[in-house]
Order: structure tokens, then sequence, then C-alpha cells
């Protein structure tokens, strides 16, 4: 990976984001596509769009790689009269790996640290999953006005777990869902301006999809691109009592991995495959018949029918302050989204031959 690439994707990784609260992670994301891309415009909840004009704007595609730049976290419910924290649930947060978690709560003068408490092995009677609601972080206040004077209601919370490279190419980390995706379209983006493209291309950073894909639904109706390729992450299960009938069989290392189904339009899949077989890309493919649960569901339908494709990140161990990703994987599908931009024209028009 490119020193330019490694770094962006490490301060994307390394910026809290939780959803409602993007600012700072978008902030990041425009400062590096501000460099190679025409415009960056942002919308009044801070979805972000760089835009490429291509060199055949009458009659070229207009294509959209689009990611989403919020994480999970929590969030400041209450305060006790003993100055614990009552935290509430921002998207799909496990309290099953919250216990005994550092976190950050992002307070408006400075951050604040605390911990997610969680009764000692030799005092518990009751060894059944905990509910967010029974959850309590201590910041070390000994009354609600001390921890007022600290933080208010509504302040955002992440873990405080940042990136670690396993290996050369194995990255964990909170959040890679999916600051790992907007990386990709990013440098897709990237790589389709350097390339040349007659079509015009978007980069997407969309706030909100881990509470309900609100950002896709936004920018979707916005923009209404020709096609939509979005990237998330998808549950790699190549790990010890990993629940192996519930999901596609997808392993870290074994290249993008292509939605089928639903939502994802065969005309675009058929040309991501085929590219990817001309630059002998290995790919996976994952099986998606309800629908993708990603904010392609929400950008199909935006602006009427919206042709859109999902490729996923594999990735363990997913929504826990641990999430495991091969980078090799995230570089291909950059590699992947920059040539379909990059060709946009020989495919289109993305339709449903009847």
């Amino acid at each position: 990976m490119h020193d330019d690439s490694r770094t962006f994707l490490t301060d994307l990784l390394e910026t809290p984001s939780p959803s409602g609260y993007e600012t700072r992670g978008q902030r990041v994301w425009i400062d590096y596509v501000s460099q190679f891309a025409d415009e960056v415009r942002t919308d009044a909840y801070g979805n972000a769009v760089a835009v490429h004009e291509g060199t055949d704007t009458d009659n070229a595609p207009e294509i959209a790689l689009t990611g989403h730049v919020d994480e999970i976290g929590f969030l400041v419910k209450s305060i006790d009269d003993n100055g614990f924290v009552r935290p509430g649930r921002v998207g799909g947060t496990d309290p099953t790996v919250s216990q005994g978690q550092h976190v950050t709560i992002h307070a408006a003068d400075e951050p604040v640290k605390g911990v997610i408490g969680q009764n000692a092995i030799h005092l518990r009677e009751d060894e059944s999953a905990a509910d967010i609601d029974d959850l309590w972080i201590d910041i070390g206040a000994e009354s609600e006005d001390a921890a007022r004077e600290r933080l208010e209601i509504g302040d955002p919370i992440t873990f405080s777990s940042t990136v670690s490279w396993l290996s050369e190419t194995r990255l964990a980390g909170r959040g890679l869902d999916n600051r790992v995706g907007t990386w990709a379209a990013a440098e897709g983006f990237r790589q389709a301006v350097e390339t040349g493209t007659e079509a015009t291309v978007y980069a997407v950073s969309t706030v909100q999809e881990e509470v309900g894909r609100k950002g896709a639904q936004m920018v979707g109706f916005d923009l209404d691109p020709d096609a939509v390729v979005v990237v998330d992450v998808g549950h790699a299960i190549d790990y010890p009592s990993a629940p192996t009938k519930k999901t596609s069989q997808m392993e870290l290392g074994g290249g993008p991995a292509l939605g089928r189904g639903s939502t994802n339009h065969p005309a675009i899949f058929d040309a991501l495959r085929s590219i990817a077989d001309e630059r002998e890309l290995e790919l996976q493919v994952e099986a998606l018949g309800r629908g993708t649960g990603t904010d392609a569901d929400s950008f199909f339908t935006a602006a009427g029918a919206i042709p859109s494709q999902v490729v996923s990140v594999p990735n363990r161990y997913m929504h826990t302050p641990v999430e495991v990703i091969d980078t090799d994987d995230l570089e291909e599908i950059a590699t992947l989204l920059g040539a379909f931009a990059s060709r946009a024209d020989e495919f289109a028009p993305f339709e449903v031959n009847l």
C-alpha cells in the first residue's frame, strides 16, 4: 500500500466518527479527496461527495463509488447520583463485548476517559449476557454534579481501541465497519481520476448508515447516478467456532466479495466480475437474497431505480472493538472500483434484458 494511502487509512480509523457525530471523520476524508477532485460538496447532515467531471459529460454515465464513514458506539443517556454514566446505544453495539472496555466520551471541552464496569468474576452470580441497560461507565466522578462538569447528555462515546497491525496485511481495530469502505471509495475514485474516464465519477462518504442508512437516502435522491457501487464489510467466517451455516463462505485474503441477489444489479455484477477476470483478481461471492443490510438498499430506490451493487471487504468479528481485515482485499477493491469507473461507458446502460 502506498504511504499516503496507508496514512489516510490509519487517520480514518483513528478518528472517532459515531453515527450522528461524523464531522471529524468526514473532515479527514474531504481533506484527502480534495487533492484530486474537481469539486467536493457536502449537505446539511454532513454527507460528502467528491466529483470528477469526465471527458464526455453529455453521453457517458455517472458512476458513484460509496462507503459510510460512521461507526457504532454509544452516547451519554443519563448520569446517576454517584456520577456513573449510563450509555445509550448508537447503532448495533454489542453489550456482550462492551463490558470491561476502555471508552472515550467526546465532550465539548476535552475527551473524557472512562471504563465500562463489570463485576469481578469472584462476585458474579448470574452468567447471562448483559443488556445495554445494564451497562455503566465509570469516569472517576464521585457525584452527578462532578460528572456534569465534564460532560453532558448526548455526548458521543466510542471504544478507545485503535489500529493494530497484526501482520504485514492483517489490520485490527474498532470501526473498520465502515471506514475501510469509505477509504476504498476514495481510493477507487483517485485511481479513476489518474487513469482518465469518459464518465463523471462521484466518490461518496455517507453518514448515519448504522442507524438506518439515512445518509444514502439523502445522497441517492440528490445525485441520481446511473450506477452505484457500495463498499461495506461482510462476514469472514474463517476462524474457530464461526457459525458457518449462517452466511456465505468468506475468508480474509480471498479477495473482494461481490453481492448477488436482491438489491445487487446483475449488469454491474457481471461488469465487475469481467474486470476482475481480466486483471486476475480473486473474487468471492456473497449470497444476499433478502437485501444487503447496507447503503445499497437505500440507494437503489432513492430516485426511482438506481442500479446498485455491494462489494464487501471480508471482516472478522464485525461490530466488536477488534474487527480484522486483510488489506490485500481492501486494495483489490479499490483497484476494481477504479477500473469500473474508468471503463463505465463500456458497460452502460445498466439494464436488465427483458
